[in-house]
């Protein structure tokens, strides 16, 4: 939301423009805050467990993923130098 950028003053334009994105902010605030006071507790905490959860599994994958010996690593770089090549 930006009002009267490009009218007036640089400086009048510039203040304008502090003033719209400060306003955006504290509407965004409070939309959020008004958000999260109409949770139930229960809810929130069932939320962030998933979100836990979630984030404990996908650091799984990517310990699976990136957990290489130095031999696996000169390989992949093998592989993906052979291909840049090719191309």
């Amino acid at each position: 939301m930006v009002i009267g950028f490009g009218f007036g003053s640089p400086l009048q334009s510039l203040l304008m423009l502090l003033l719209t994105s400060l306003l955006s902010y504290v509407i965004f605030k409070n939309l959020r805050r008004r958000r999260q006071e109409n949770l139930d507790p229960d809810e929130e905490r069932e939320r962030l467990r998933q979100y836990y959860y979630e984030q404990r599994q996908r650091a799984r994958d990517y310990a699976r993923e990136f957990d290489l010996s130095d031999e696996e690593i000169e390989r992949r770089l093998d592989e993906e130098l052979d291909e840049y090549r090719h191309q």
